[in-house]
């Protein structure tokens, strides 16, 4: 007897087999072979994990916390980390002791800065008796810069006031406070609230308080000065506010002052006391001198205020945010560090303004440290110019005046 030859273990048909040869032979059924090959490619995809090799999907996922992708939403547009840190993560990073005020310490800078204004009053007034008038050609232009950065240092002095870090005395921070702005005739405690609001609101398209982007529904067609007016725009600014969100410091009764009435009051009652020892000044020396001495450092300073305040939230690749997407930390890194060369310190470090956002109670005078703390933890989250500041104010001024009226929809803006 013949041995029965063995079963092929080919599962296919030959193409020349007859039907009931095909029926003899075992067949593996589709539903098996989708199953192994199931099987198999999972097993592919284990052995990738464990050495570490990771697909492109996977990739993905991990992108997708820290940076969103191109498609994802108007974030993705946004030079960020898509995860940011909390304000207590960033406080924590920071060394405590910069969020401690010294009295002496910001008195001293307060008196210090006065006492330079006077210096620079009677230094002028040496050169006109002891050199030539044609050596004014010189000595005053340079006075008037000089006496302008000053006031700008007292206006700096007086906003450590008015966010709280001058000291831990609320009379102390309203009294000095309200010393430093009436010299410079600003309300002091009227612009504390509004400029309160800027900071709640920093980079939000709807809420925000001075040189936002403009929805399309509220832009009013009217032009804006060149550079804004500089020092004449800071007391516009003071008389009516910014559209279309209009403020008028001069007014306690305005409604954003409802619940500050006497504050503001006092700040009122003390600028018209101020404004009689000017009007007196005037009388004893005339209108020249009085310009001389005063309207023009004034109008410096004022100068100074719009570059300033304009540059720390206006550049190309800041985002502005749309109420939908704001939120506090992002709102606040939407605020750009500048120095400001020669005059950088004796303005008080003003320019190193992110840190200063994130955290409004770190005086002046911590600013650089604290600002070195932030860089060196949070790399990927510094905004930092260092082109000169005049080109740059003309050069965004010019963006912001053909970019800054937006569509209502807009969630985000920026300035290309």
């Amino acid at each position: 007897m013949e041995p029965t030859p063995p079963v092929s273990s080919n599962l296919e048909v030959s193409p020349g087999a007859s039907s009931s040869s095909s029926d003899a032979l075992p067949r593996t059924p589709w539903s098996r072979r989708f199953l192994m090959l199931f099987v198999l490619l999972q097993s592919m995809h284990v052995t990738s994990s464990v050495t570490g090799e990771e697909t492109p999907e996977a990739d993905q996922r991990v992108t997708a916390d820290v940076l969103a992708s191109p498609e994802d939403d108007a974030l993705a547009k946004v030079q960020l980390p898509r995860k940011l840190p909390s304000i207590v993560e960033i406080k924590k990073a920071l060394p405590s002791h910069c969020f401690e005020s010294s009295v002496s310490t910001s008195v001293y800078y307060m008196v210090r800065d006065f006492i330079l204004i006077a210096m620079a009053y009677y230094l002028i007034e040496w050169t006109w008796e002891v050199f030539p008038p044609i050596a004014q050609v010189v000595f005053t232009p340079v006075f008037w810069l000089v006496q302008g950065t000053l006031f700008t240092a007292i206006f700096v002095v007086g906003h450590d006031a008015g966010h709280g870090s001058f000291s831990n005395h609320e009379w102390l921070n309203n009294l000095c406070g309200n010393l430093c702005h009436s010299f410079l005739m600003c309300p002091f405690y009227m612009w504390k609230v509004s400029h309160r609001r800027h900071h709640k609101n920093t980079g939000n398209i709807d809420k925000d308080e001075v040189f936002f982007p403009v929805r399309k529904r509220y832009d009013d067609k009217s032009k804006v000065l060149p550079g804004f007016g500089l020092g004449f725009g800071w007391f516009g600014y003071l008389a009516k506010g910014y559209k279309p969100r209009p403020v008028h410091h001069f007014n306690p009764l305005d409604s954003i002052f409802r619940g500050h009435v006497l504050q503001c009051s006092i700040s009122l009652a003390c600028l018209v006391a101020w404004a009689m020892c000017l009007y007196r000044f005037k009388e004893a020396v005339g209108w020249a001198v009085f310009l001389y001495h005063y309207g023009v450092p004034l109008f410096i300073f004022g100068t100074y205020t719009v570059i300033i305040t304009f540059l720390h939230h206006t550049e190309e690749d800041i985002p502005w945010y749309s109420q939908d997407l704001w939120d506090n930390v992002r709102g606040q890194l939407s605020s750009v560090d500048r120095s400001y060369g020669w005059c950088h310190y004796i303005i008080h470090s003003i320019g190193t303004h992110q840190v200063h956002h994130l955290f409004t109670k770190v005086p002046h005078y911590h600013l650089e440290e604290a600002t070195a703390a932030f860089r060196k933890a949070f790399p990927k989250l510094v905004n930092i110019r260092s082109d000169s500041i005049l080109p740059a104010f003309w050069r965004m001024f010019k963006k912001y005046d053909k970019q800054s009226v937006i569509a209502d929809d807009a969630p985000i803006h920026f300035y290309k």
